[in-house]
C-alpha cells in the first residue's frame, strides 16, 4: 500500500494577513506554468519568496506541495522542467522528491507511461543526489518524511536515524522498486513467494480516464512505450548494480540486512531467467545483470599506477600468494601449510595426553589457514595430506623407545585428517537442501569442499615418494588397491580370482590406504577405482602366503561361533564395519564368560590400532565395556565389578600400550577414560587380595593386579609428577594445574553432557553412556590418596602416628624389603628414629606378606612414609645403594602401584637439595663410564647443528659423576626393569616423569641418566640421547632463543648452506632421527627438537617476545639475502622481477607461520592473548635501531607481523569466533583495536619504524576484512569508527570502508557515509 501524502500545512505571514507562504508558492507556480515562462527564472522567483518567508531550504513542505500539484491534473512538460529545476536549485530535497514521485508514478506507469519514463529521467540524472542529504542544516527532517513516505525504517528493520542508514535504505529501496515494476510488467511478480511488492506497483483506486495526458507525447504506441519503459527500468537496474558507489552502497545492504537482500536477488535471478526483454536487450543480458549482484566489498581502488604499498595491500587481499593447485607443488606449497606439519608432529609427543579431540583442533587449524592463505579447498586438502603424509614417512625407521610411532602416525593420517575433513565437509553441506533420487536415497548437492577432496585427491598421486607405504602397513595397501581391481568387474570380482591371487598382483600405496578410508566415511564414493592411473598391478610375481583373515569377519557376521584360531585371525585383523564391531561388542555384553575375554582381545587388537575407519567406534565400545552399569539384581555387598575382574583386566591391559593411548588421546576421549578408570580402581584397590583369577594356566592375577593395571594407566593420563602449581603465565591459570583429574573430570562431564544431543543414530546415543557428573569426592580411598600424594610431592613428609595400622603397614613393608639383607639377627630397619618396630620380633617374611594381604589403597598410603625411612638409612649409611635398590625393586614387584608414588616421592626429593650427593663411582651407585663421553660426543653433535652452545660435559681429572642421593636411588631401580612387553606399561609411566626430573636437576644429571639407560637397553639409545640433548634448553633461556633462531633460520633457508639448503619443512623437522641413518646419529631438525622441548619450559610467556623478535629479523635478514636491504638493489629486484611481490609475501607468511605455529602450540590461547593485548604493542612502541634498512624491508617486517597475528587468532579462536577458546576473543581483539585507533590518531607514540608500522596497520586490517569479517562484529561500533578515521586520516580510505563495511549494522551509517564522501571528492577532483 502507498503512505498517503499529507496536505502541507499552511505557514501565515509575519504580518498575519491571512495569505500564507504555500499559497504564494502555488499561485506563483500556476502563473508561470501557465505564462510557459523559463524554468530557471520560476526557480529564482520562487527562492526569493521562500527566503522572504524564512523557510529552510530545500524544503520538504515545498516538494510535497509541488509534487502534489503536478500529478495528475498538472502533469506537462513545463511542470516536469519546475521539478526537475527544484532539485537543480536546492529547494526541494533531491531524495524526497524521488520518494513521492515512484510513489505516484510507478504505481500508474502503465496508465501514463510518459510520466514513468520521466521519473527514470530524473532517476538516472540524479543518480548521486543523496550526497546533499550530508550537508543540509534540516536533514534529520528530510530523513523523516523521507522515511515516512517509503516507510523504510518499517520494511527494513532498521530505524533510519543516521544519514548513512537512510542512505542505504533509499538507494535499496529505489532499485528494488523497479525491479517489482519490471516484474509485474512481464507478469513474473505473481511467481514470487510474496505474490507481491512490498511498494504499490498497482492504481490503488479506480481510473476513470484511461488516456495518457501528456502533450507532447512522441510514441504513439503506449504498449510499445510501457516495453520501452521496462527494458530502461533494466537498464537503469543494471547501472546501479555497476556503479562503484551505489554498488558500495548496496554491499551494506546485502551484509547488513540479508533477509531482505536473499529475496531481492530471488526476484533479480526470475527476472534474469524469464525476461523477453532482457534477452533482446543489447545493453544488458541475464548473465551480466547476475554477475554486477555485489558479493564482496571493493577494498582496493584500482588506481593504474599504486605505489609500493598498495601492490602490497592488493597482493595480500587478492590472495595471490599461489594460484590454485598449480602451487601445490615445491617449496613455495610446502610453506602455506607449514603449521599443519607442526601440528602433526607436536601430537606425536606422548609425554602429555590431550584432553580434547585433536580433530577439533586440525578442524579450526586447516579452515584458518584456508582463509587466511586464500587457497582453493583443493589446495587445502593436497596441503593436509601431503603434511599427514609427511609425518609417516618421518616414521618409518624410528628409533626405538617408550613413546608413540607408526601407529600414531597412521591414526592421524587415516583417522584424524579423514575426521576432519568429514567435518569441513558436513559443515558446508548440511545448510544445502536435500534432493531426491529415484530409487535412491535422499542425498545432498555436492559442496566445493567435496569437489576439493575429489581433486587433491587424484592430484595426490604425482607425490610417488610420499606415498611408500612403511613395511607394516605394505600388506593393507595391497588390499586396498586389490579392491580396485576386483570392484572392476560387474560381480565385484573377476571370476575364478580370489583376494589372496589379488594381493599377490597388486601393488598398493598409502593413496589406496586413504582412499579406502575416505569411502569407508562416505565421502567418495566408489568411482574413484576409475580415475586415472589408481588400479596399479604389481610385476612381482614371488608366492604370497599370507591367509586372507577377513574370511573370519565374515564367518563371524554369518553366525559362526569363536574357535581359537578364528580369535587370532580376528585380533590381527582389524573390523571393517560398524556391523562387524557391533557383533563383537554383543559378544562381549551376552556371550559366555570365555567368549567376552575373547571379544575383549579382539576389540583391543586391530582394530583399536589400525581399524582406521572405525578407530573412534572402536574405542566407544571398549570405553562402555570398561563402564559396566550396577545392574538391576545386584543385591549383595559385593561391588558389581568384582564379578567382571577378567574381562575388566583384558580391556585395561589392552589398551595400555603407548600408541593406543595416544590414539585415545587424539580421539579425545581420555577424560571419558579417566572416567570410566575411576570406580575400578577405587573398587579393586579396595578389596583384600585373597582371590585368584585365572585367564590361562600361565596368567594368574588377583585385585592388586588389576588394580596395578588400572591405577598405572590412570596416572599416566596426567602428569602426576608435577607439583599441584607448576607454570604460571601472569594472569591466566597455571598451566600444570590443568591437566589433573579434576580437571579431566570436568571435560568428562561436559562431554558427556553434550552426548546427549547428538543424534539419534550417533554412537555415544546408542551406547548411552551414563550422563551423570563424576567427582573426586564420589571416590573417597582414592580423594585421600591424591591428597596426600600432592601433599608430599608440595612438602617434606609428616604425620606418620606410632602405633597406627599405617604404622604397622610401614614397618611390614620394610621388613620384607630389607629382612633379607640385614639377616635373621639383626634389628629390622625401622620407620622411627627409636628403631622400634611395629611388627613383633621374630616374624618371618611369610608371615608378614601374609599380615600384607590387605588393599592396595592402604599399601599406597604407607608407601611414602616407607620410602622416607629407606632414603634415611642409606644417607646415614645404615643402607648400601645396593640395599636401597634391592629393597625399591621388591617393594615394586609386591604392588607395581607403588611405582607412581616411589618416582613422584623421589622426584620431589630431589629438588628440595636437602640429601647428600650420591657419587656414581661404580662401587657405591652405578657409573655411566666411558658411556657418559660418548653421550656427550652425541649430543654436542645433535646441537652443533642447530648452532646452540651448549655447556661441556666435559669431567676433568679424577672428578668422578654424581646425582643427587634420590634421584640415583630412582635410576638405580629403574635399570632393574626388563625391557618387555610386560613393563612396557610401567616404563611408559615411569619414562617421562624421570626423564623431566633429570631435566630438572642441575647438568649434567640428564646425560648420566641416558648413559646409565644406554647401557641397560642399547636399542634405546638414538632415544635416550635425543632426550638428554633436549634438556639443555631447560637449563638455559638463552640457549632456547637460540634453537627458536635456527627454527627461522631452517625454515627460511637463512643458516649455512650445507645444514639448510633447501629450507622450509624438511629442514626444519628433519627426514627421521637415529643411528641407523648412514654415516651414523643424525643432526636432531630444530623444529623436532622445540617440540620435545617446550613442555618443560618454566616460564613460556617470555617466548612471545622473542619470537615476534625473530621473526622481524628473519625478515629482514631474508630481505638483506635477496638484496632488499638497499634503496636501489631493492627498487630494481621488484621491478626486474628478480623477487616478486608474490615471492616475498610468500617467504613474509613463511616466517609468520612459523613464528603462529610455535606460539600457539607452546601457549595456546593464553599465550596469544597475552601476545596481542600486552607484548605486540610493547614492542611496536619500543624504540629499535636497526641501521638504514630500506622502506621496503620495513614494509616486509610489518605485513610479516600482520599475518603473524591474524594467524595466531585463527589458529587460538577460529575463523568465526564460535569455538569455546573464542569467549575472550572480543575483550581482546577489542583492545587491540583500540590500540590501533589510538595510535592513528596519534594519541600513542610508537617506536618502530613508520614503515613497519603502517604496513602493520594495512595488512592487518586488509586481513581481517578478507579473510575473518565475522571478527570485526565482536568489536563495539565506536572503536571501528575511531580505526576507520585514523585509516582515512594516513590516505587508507578503502580499508577503511572495508573495515566499517564488515562491522555489521552499527557501522553501517559510517561505511554508507564515508563512501558518499569518497564519491563527492571524486567529483570535486574531476571538476578542478
Amino acid at each position: 500500500m502507498a503512505v498517503p501524502i499529507p496536505a502541507p500545512a499552511p505557514v501565515n505571514d509575519d504580518d498575519g494577513s491571512g495569505g500564507g507562504v504555500w499559497e504564494t508558492v502555488l499561485n506563483t507556480t500556476k502563473f508561470y506554468q501557465k505564462q510557459k515562462t523559463n524554468p530557471s527564472i520560476w526557480a529564482t522567483e520562487l527562492s526569493k519568496i521562500l527566503n522572504s518567508f524564512g523557510v529552510t531550504q530545500p524544503s520538504s513542505e515545498f516538494a510535497h506541495l509541488l509534487v502534489s500539484h503536478i500529478f495528475w491534473d498538472n502533469h506537462c512538460s513545463i511542470t516536469w522542467k519546475f521539478l526537475e529545476m527544484a532539485i537543480v536549485h536546492n529547494l526541494a530535497p533531491p531524495m524526497l522528491v524521488l520518494a513521492l514521485l515512484s510513489n505516484r508514478v510507478i504505481s500508474k506507469r502503465k496508465i501514463h507511461p510518459s510520466g514513468y519514463r520521466l521519473y527514470m529521467e530524473l532517476l538516472k540524472r540524479h543518480p548521486f543526489t543523496f550526497a546533499s542529504v550530508f550537508k543540509e542544516r534540516n536533514y534529520e527532517e528530510i530523513m523523516k518524511s523521507t522515511d515516512d513516505v517509503l516507510s523504510l525504517s518499517q520494511i527494513f528493520g532498521i530505524q533510519a536515524s543516521e544519514p548513512g542508514i537512510f542512505v542505504v535504505e533509499f538507494v535499496f529501496a529505489s532499485i528494488w522498486q523497479l525491479l517489482d515494476a519490471s516484474l509485474d510488467d512481464e507478469g513474473l511478480l505473481g511467481l514470487t513467494v510474496e505474490k507481491e511488492s512490498r511498494w504499490p506497483t498497482e492504481p490503488q483506486d479506480m481510473e476513470i480516464d484511461g488516456q495518457d495526458s501528456f502533450p507532447q507525447r512522441r510514441i504513439e504506441n503506449i504498449e510499445k512505450m510501457r516495453k520501452l519503459n521496462t527494458a530502461i527500468a533494466v537498464e537503469i537496474i543494471g547501472e546501479v548494480l555497476q556503479n562503484e558507489t551505489t554498488s558500495r552502497v548496496l554491499f551494506l545492504a546485502c551484509h547488513n540486512m540479508e533477509s531482505h537482500w536473499k529475496g531481492f536477488v530471488q526476484r533479480l535471478r526470475l527476472l534474469a531467467a524469464n525476461s523477453s526483454l532482457l534477452t533482446s536487450s543489447k545493453n544488458i543480458n541475464p548473465d551480466k545483470l547476475l554477475q554486477l549482484t555485489p558479493k564482496t566489498p571493493v577494498v582496493l581502488s584500482g588506481k593504474p599506477k599504486m605505489t609500493s604499498e598498495e601492490k602490497f595491500i592488493e597482493v595480500m587481499a587478492s590472495g595471490a600468494l599461489l594460484s590454485s593447485a598449480g602451487e601445490c607443488r615445491g617449496t613455495s606449497h610446502s610453506a602455506l601449510w607449514l603449521p599443519i606439519d607442526l601440528f602433526f608432529e607436536d601430537a606425536m609427543d606422548g609425554a602429555q595426553v590431550r584432553p580434547n579431540s585433536a580433530v577439533e583442533d586440525l578442524t579450526r587449524l586447516v579452515k584458518a589457514l584456508q582463509a587466511v592463505n586464500r587457497t582453493s579447498w583443493e589446495g587445502t586438502f593436497l596441503g593436509l595430506w601431503i603434511a599427514a603424509l609427511r609425518l609417516v614417512q618421518r616414521e618409518r625407521d624410528p628409533c626405538e623407545g617408550p613413546v608413540p610411532r607408526l601407529d600414531t602416525a597412521l591414526c592421524m593420517l587415516l583417522s584424524i585428517t579423514v575426521l576432519a575433513i568429514a567435518e569441513i565437509i558436513k559443515e558446508e553441506e548440511t545448510s544445502f537442501p536435500v534432493k531426491s533420487v529415484t530409487n535412491q536415497k535422499e542425498k545432498r548437492a555436492m559442496g566445493k569442499c567435496r569437489e576439493g577432496l575429489i581433486t587433491s585427491m587424484q592430484l595426490l598421486g604425482d607425490f610417488e615418494s610420499l606415498l611408500i607405504p612403511p613395511e607394516p602397513v605394505r600388506l593393507a595397501a595391497n588390499q586396498a588397491a586389490a579392491r580396485a581391481i576386483m570392484f572392476d568387474s560387474a560381480n565385484g570380482y573377476y571370476e575364478g580370482m580370489g583376494v589372496d591371487d589379488m594381493q599377490m598382483n597388486s601393488s598398493g600405496n598409502m593413496r589406496h590406504l586413504i582412499v579406502e578410508a575416505c569411502i569407508a566415511r562416505a565421502l567418495l564414493d566408489t568411482s574413484a577405482y576409475n580415475w586415472p592411473g589408481y588400479k596399479i598391478s604389481s610385476d612381482n610375481k614371488d608366492p604370497c602366503s599370507i591367509p586372507c583373515q577377513m574370511h573370519s569377519w565374515a564367518s563371524l557376521e554369518k553366525g559362526s561361533s569363536l574357535t581359537p584360531s578364528m580369535i587370532e585371525d580376528l585380533v590381527k585383523t582389524p573390523a571393517s564395519s560398524l556391523r562387524e564391531l557391533k557383533k563383537i561388542y554383543e559378544i562381549a555384553v551376552n556371550g559366555s564368560d570365555d567368549d567376552k575375554i575373547a571379544a575383549a582381545s579382539i576389540l583391543c587388537g586391530a582394530s583399536l590400532v589400525r581399524g582406521w575407519s572405525i578407530q573412534e567406534l572402536t574405542i566407544y565400545f571398549i570405553l562402555k565395556l570398561l563402564e559396566q552399569p550396577v545392574p538391576a539384581d545386584n543385591l549383595g555387598s559385593e561391588n558389581h565389578l568384582i564379578k567382571h575382574a577378567r574381562f575388566l583386566n583384558v580391556l585395561i591391559v589392552g589398551i595400555s600400550p603407548v600408541d593406543c593411548v595416544q590414539c585415545i588421546s587424539l580421539h579425545g576421549l581420555v577424560p571419558v577414560l579417566v572416567g570410566v578408570l575411576l570406580p575400578i580402581c577405587e573398587t579393586f584397590g579396595s578389596c583384600v587380595p585373597d582371590t585368584l583369577w585365572t585367564l590361562s594356566e600361565q596368567e594368574k592375577f588377583d585385585s592388586h593386579s588389576i588394580f596395578t593395571n588400572a591405577f598405572t594407566l590412570l596416572v599416566r593420563l596426567y602428569r602426576f609428577d608435577l607439583p599441584p602449581l607448576e607454570h604460571v603465565m601472569g594472569d591466566v591459570a597455571p598451566v600444570g594445574s590443568l591437566l589433573c583429574p579434576e580437571y579431566l573430570l570436568l571435560v568428562r562431564n561436559s562431554l558427556l553432557a553434550s552426548w546427549g544431543t547428538l543424534p539419534k543414530d550417533h554412537i555415544a546415543s546408542v551406547l548411552n553412556f551414563s550422563q551423570e557428573p563424576i567427582f573426586m569426592d564420589s571416590y573417597p580411598k582414592l580423594k585421600r590418596w591424591y591428597r596426600q600424594h600432592q601433599d608430599c610431592i608440595a612438602s617434606p613428609l609428616s604425620g606418620l602416628v606410632q602405633g597406627t595400622a599405617i604404622h604397622e603397614i610401614v614397618d611390614s613393608l620394610l621388613l620384607i624389603m630389607f629382612k633379607k639383607i640385614k639377616g635373621e639377627g639383626g634389628n629390622p630397619l625401622s620407620s622411627t628414629s627409636s628403631g622400634s618396630s611395629s611388627v613383633p620380633l621374630g616374624s618371618g617374611v611369610e608371615d608378614v606378606r601374609s599380615r600384607l594381604k590387605i588393599p592396595a589403597w592402604c599399601i599406597l598410603e604407607a608407601t611414602p612414609f616407607v620410602l622416607d625411612a629407606a632414603l634415611t638409612a642409606c644417607a646415614q649409611g645404615r643402607l648400601s645403594s645396593r640395599e636401597l635398590a634391592t629393597g625399591l625393586k621388591v617393594l615394586a614387584d609386591f604392588l607395581p602401584a607403588t611405582l607412581a608414588t616411589i618416582v613422584s616421592y623421589f622426584a620431589a626429593e630431589s629438588s628440595r637439595g636437602v640429601w647428600k650427593e650420591a657419587s656414581m663411582n661404580g662401587s657405591d651407585w652405578p657409573n655411566p663410564g666411558d658411556n657418559l663421553s660418548t653421550v656427550e660426543k652425541q649430543i654436542k653433535k645433535i646441537l652443533d647443528a642447530t648452532g646452540v652452545i651448549v655447556p661441556s660435559l666435559t669431567i676433568g681429572g679424577c672428578s668422578v659423576a654424581t646425582l643427587p642421593l634420590a634421584m640415583a636411588a630412582l635410576i638405580s631401580l629403574t635399570i632393574t626393569f626388563k625391557i618387555h612387553s610386560s613393563t612396557d606399561s610401567l616404563l611408559a609411566l615411569i619414562g617421562p616423569a624421570l626423564s623431566s626430573l633429570a631435566a630438572s636437576c642441575p647438568w649434567p644429571c640428564m646425560p648420566i641418566l641416558a648413559s646409565l639407560w644406554t647401557q641397560k637397553a642399547k636399542r634405546w639409545s638414538d632415544f635416550l640421547v635425543f632426550s638428554a640433548s633436549s634438556t639443555v634448553f631447560h637449563h638455559d633461556s638463552d640457549a632456547l632463543v637460540q634453537l627458536l633462531k635456527s627454527c627461522f633460520l631452517s625454515a627460511l633457508s637463512l643458516g649455512p648452506s650445507n645444514i639448510y639448503s633447501n629450507g622450509s619443512v624438511g629442514a626444519l623437522l628433519g627426514h627421521g632421527f637415529g643411528s641407523h641413518i648412514v654415516g651414523g646419529i643424525s643432526p636432531a631438525a630444530p623444529g623436532l627438537l622445540y617440540l620435545r622441548v617446550y613442555r618443560s619450559v618454566r616460564s613460556i610467556i617470555f617466548l612471545a617476545e622473542e619470537i615476534l623478535s625473530l621473526l622481524a629479523n628473519s625478515v629482514r635478514d631474508f630481505a638483506t639475502k635477496e638484496n632488499l636491504g638497499k634503496p636501489k638493489a631493492a627498487k630494481f629486484a621488484l621491478k626486474s622481477g628478480n623477487i616478486s611481490l608474490a615471492t616475498a609475501m610468500t617467504q613474509v607468511k613463511l616466517a609468520a607461520s612459523l613464528g603462529a605455529s610455535l606460539a600457539w602450540i607452546s601457549g595456546g590461547s593464553n599465550l596469544i592473548e597475552s601476545l596481542i593485548k600486552e607484548t605486540l604493542p610493547s614492542w611496536l612502541i619500543s624504540v629499535r635501531e636497526y641501521g638504514g634498512a630500506t622502506s621496503t624491508v620495513n614494509m616486509l617486517v610489518g605485513y610479516s607481523i600482520a599475518y603473524f597475528v591474524m594467524l595466531c587468532g585463527t589458529f587460538a579462536w577460529g575463523v568465526d569466533l564460535s569455538l569455546l577458546e573464542s569467549k575472550k576473543s572480543p575483550k581482546v581483539l577489542g583492545v587491540h583495536f583500540e590500540f590501533l585507533a589510538s595510535a592513528l590518531n596519534r594519541k600513542i607514540s610508537l617506536g618502530c619504524d613508520r614503515e613497519t608500522w603502517r604496513a602493520y596497520v594495512s595488512g592487518f586490517v586488509t586481513l581481517i576484512v578478507t579473510c575473518v569479517p565475522k571478527w570485526v562484529g565482536v568489536i563495539d561500533p565506536d572503536v571501528l569508527k575511531r580505526l576507520s578515521e585514523g585509516l582515512t586520516q594516513h590516505d587508507l580510505e578503502d580499508l577503511a570502508l572495508a573495515l566499517l563495511s564488515a562491522g555489521g549494522v552499527g557501522t553501517m551509517g559510517a561505511a554508507s557515509e564515508l563512501i558518499i564522501r569518497s564519491w563527492s571528492h571524486s567529483v570535486t577532483d574531476n571538476d578542478e
